[in-house]
């Protein structure tokens, strides 16, 4: 049996590895090897800075993930943050500013924290923070999009700040996609694929993994077309059912067994892509990575969550530093449960446990109102 790394070492490393993939993919382009290069000194850095907090007895994951808005521009079917109501088609007006995000930003380069993945809603509806995020070149902000508002002053900002690397989200061909997010979104999307591939842009794409859909998203047809566009790295998005009549869509065993030996042997033969499967990957780590074992989320309004899966939280970086937020109570009675450890079959742990997680977030109130 294979043993399992350490957690801070295992995500030490695919931090590590994913630079190094992505300088390989894009030994062609000078400018952006150039910015790769730079980053992989960053990036080596920041591990240095959370190696010395990790001895100190904080622990600082390598992710974070920032919902920078709860607006979206979309109604996909199945949507879990619609579901939730995290998000909705008009602006809160008690979201984090761009200057909230930016204090953000900045306290997590001094904590070493490498990736921001910053989601919604609809990111690109934020043109502020991600003009804001472009000026931080030491992380890497992929941005998980569904591509519809790339404009040109976006594909100019990308051009000028390497560290900014949409990931659009489709789910396969013309087909499928069209039929989850809208009429006309896949031509949408391939139209900007070829415009990124023309000025020599790094970009991704982000697909959520269903029954139906798993063995084309993962075959050499699809994924040789992704190339031909010039994609260099694909995120896999397990489904996760947000009600009983589409529970069917989701991932069974055998499915993610499939999804761990095809993926082995993807990234053998396509040495030029990048692909990461969550919460696939989290296997190879010891459990799920939440609750900022390997990452946490960072809601809209500033509330400090597990992931965006387990929407909850008991503290808000409106009233606190994200260094406090990363030892919230919540995060720390998480870890020590053993909810998030041992043999962990690839699915969502924490949506799958949500009574658990919700008996642990009633003792926490239970004590507080206890000491007030």
């Amino acid at each position: 049996m294979e043993e399992k790394k350490d957690l801070q070492e295992y995500l030490t490393e695919g931090v590590e590895q994913i630079v190094k993939d992505a300088l390989r993919a894009t030994l062609k382009d000078p400018r952006e090897s150039w910015f790769m290069a730079g980053f992989a000194a960053a990036s080596a850095r920041a591990s240095l800075i959370r190696k010395k907090e990790e001895k100190e007895g904080l622990h600082v994951p390598s992710y974070l993930i920032a919902s920078i808005t709860s607006r979206c521009n979309l109604h996909c079917v199945g949507c879990y943050s619609r579901s939730n109501n995290a998000t909705v088609d008009c602006e809160p007006v008690d979201q984090l500013s761009s200057e909230d995000w930016l204090r953000i930003f900045r306290e997590a380069r001094e904590l070493g924290v490498s990736f921001i993945l910053l989601a919604g809603g609809e990111p690109l509806l934020r043109r502020d923070i991600v003009e804001a995020a472009g000026d931080m070149q030491e992380i890497l902000f992929p941005i998980f999009t569904n591509g519809t508002l790339m404009d040109d002053r976006y594909f100019e900002l990308f051009d000028r700040c390497r560290n900014l690397v949409p990931v659009m989200s489709l789910e396969g061909e013309r087909e499928e996609t069209d039929a989850r997010r809208g009429s006309g979104i896949y031509d949408v999307l391939t139209r900007n694929m070829e415009r990124l591939k023309s000025k020599g842009l790094i970009y991704g794409a982000s697909i959520t993994v269903t029954r139906q859909n798993l063995r084309e998203v993962v075959s050499g047809e699809f994924l040789d077309s992704l190339a031909a566009k010039g994609c260099m790295a694909v995120f896999y998005i397990e489904y996760v059912p947000v009600t009983l009549d589409s529970a069917e869509l989701a991932p069974v065993a055998e499915d993610r067994i499939f999804m761990e030996e095809r993926l082995e042997i993807l990234r053998k033969e396509r040495e030029d892509m990048i692909f990461v499967s969550f919460p696939g990957d989290e296997k190879s780590s010891g459990g799920c990575l939440a609750a900022g074992r390997g990452f946490f989320h960072i809601n809209s309004h500033g509330g400090a969550e597990p992931c965006p899966f387990s929407a909850y939280s008991d503290v808000n970086v409106k009233d606190t530093s994200l260094r406090e937020a990363m030892g919230s109570p919540l995060f720390r009675a998480l870890r020590a449960g053993g909810l998030m450890e041992g043999e962990h079959t690839g699915g969502c742990v924490l949506f799958e446990k949500k009574l658990e997680v919700e008996k642990i977030v009633r003792t926490l109130k239970e004590n507080m109102a206890k000491q007030s």
